[in-house]
């Protein structure tokens, strides 16, 4: 096994999105249900927009399982859009008749974007998107693929892209469990209110109690009305969240090629969510400002433990590889692009300045944020998982996992 290849396909308001997961091994206990499970966490969360009262995702497994179990096949996953419905022939795949090249169906609703014209969260849909708003994709999808129609940038750029996402790491996340590993997040600042308080495995079951899933009850209610003040002012909000992994074992990475690094894996893993502009493992940033007796973690071993660090300033990796302690991660995100009070900007083509159209949107998804994330990191470590132990079985995994935990607490 070379790990885990997963490709994902769909637009926002297409009939669905579609994502492929090649590399799972077979005989992994999978359901509807445990996707489900991840679809419906991320659509949760204080400050979200209108679309998350349309939307009900639910996955449907078209491969790869057979009887509740994965046969070592390609996993491929559905999500329909509900909201498409409401878009008629915008997007249609087939040209309409006698239509003119860029022409499009008549009017629809939804929150991909208005007509240039329109100005409304509701909007049009008709005519081509003209007008780039600034922080978006907009723009340089448009200049690479040579669009005249900003519609074919808006849709696929779009976040929504990111259920697929999910539910290919609510795969991994099941594979993970198998060799005793768990991935939790929480929300550590919006804007510029911060929590003081850790996530672990004693208090995890908490964190989506609360409707900005942050452990700490005083900074959550500065965070919602931090959020509701955004709203009030037509402005957005972004923030820090941060994931965690326990009981990944050690030993998983490599310090002999650049590529192979856990660290530089989960980076590139924790970039790719959409508005994500900094990421840090362990102190991260903090430890550039600190002298080196107050960065690395000790050493000691005792025989219930084995080798152990006395504390985990290092987030879990070390030298590019596992270190068996804790996985901690940080990605910080910017405030939603898309804002009730225009930016200023210029139409594509004629080069007049004009102001961005609003749609309908988030004024903070950083809770949500936090359920890709988890995704995202799920996915990097049970590709990593599986490329240092191999594996055509689960249970082959769970045994090559087993094996090397033994052998670590015989050296």
């Amino acid at each position: 096994m070379d790990g885990l290849r997963w490709l994902t396909a769909g637009e926002s308001h297409g009939t669905q999105l579609t994502a492929i997961l090649d590399g799972c091994p077979a005989g992994l206990a999978l359901s509807a249900a445990d996707v489900d499970a991840q679809l419906a966490r991320r659509q949760m969360g204080y400050g979200r927009g209108p679309r998350q009262s349309i939307e009900r995702d639910r996955v449907g497994i078209v491969g790869g399982v057979r009887h509740g179990r994965t046969t070592g096949a390609p996993i491929a996953l559905v999500i329909p859009n509900r909201d498409a419905a409401n878009w008629g022939d915008v997007l249609a795949v087939e040209a309409a008749a006698n239509a003119a090249p860029g022409d499009a169906a008549p009017s629809a609703s939804g929150d991909a974007g208005g007509s240039a014209a329109s100005g409304s969260d509701f909007g049009a849909g008709a005519r081509p998107v003209t007008v780039p708003r600034p922080g978006h994709a907009d723009l340089g999808g448009a200049l690479l693929y040579e669009h005249e129609d900003m519609r074919d940038v808006i849709e696929r750029a779009s976040a929504r892209e990111t259920a697929a996402r999910v539910a290919c790491g609510a795969v991994a996340r099941r594979l993970l469990a198998e060799v005793g590993c768990s991935v939790a997040s929480h929300v550590v600042a919006i804007g510029d209110v911060e929590s003081r308080v850790t996530v672990s495995p004693e208090n995890v079951g908490r964190v989506d109690d609360d409707p900005v899933r942050c452990l700490d009850g005083g900074a959550a209610t500065r965070m919602r009305a931090a959020i509701d003040a955004a709203a009030e002012a037509g402005d957005t909000l972004g923030g820090v969240v941060e994931a965690v992994a326990f009981g990944f074992p050690p030993g998983v990475g490599s310090y002999v090629q650049a590529d192979r690094r856990l660290t530089a894996r989960l980076a590139a893993a924790a970039m790719s969510v959409p508005a994500m502009k900094g990421v840090e493992i362990g102190l991260g940033f903090a430890g550039a400002r600190l002298p080196g007796s107050q960065v690395h973690d000790p050493l000691a071993w005792d025989d219930a433990r084995g080798y152990h660090r006395t504390s985990n300033r290092a987030g879990g990796v070390e030298g590019g590889m596992s270190t068996g302690e804790p996985i901690v991660l940080r990605a910080a995100m910017k405030p939603i692009s898309t804002l009730r009070n225009p930016l200023r900007t210029v139409e594509l083509g004629t080069h007049r300045a004009t102001e961005s159209r609003y749609e309908r949107a988030d004024v903070c998804a950083v809770p949500a944020a936090g359920i890709v994330l988890e995704a995202v990191v799920c996915l990097a470590l049970a590709d990593a998982l599986l490329g240092r132990f191999g594996g055509a079985t689960a249970a082959d995994v769970v045994d090559a996992v087993a094996a090397f935990r033994a052998r670590c607490a015989r050296r």
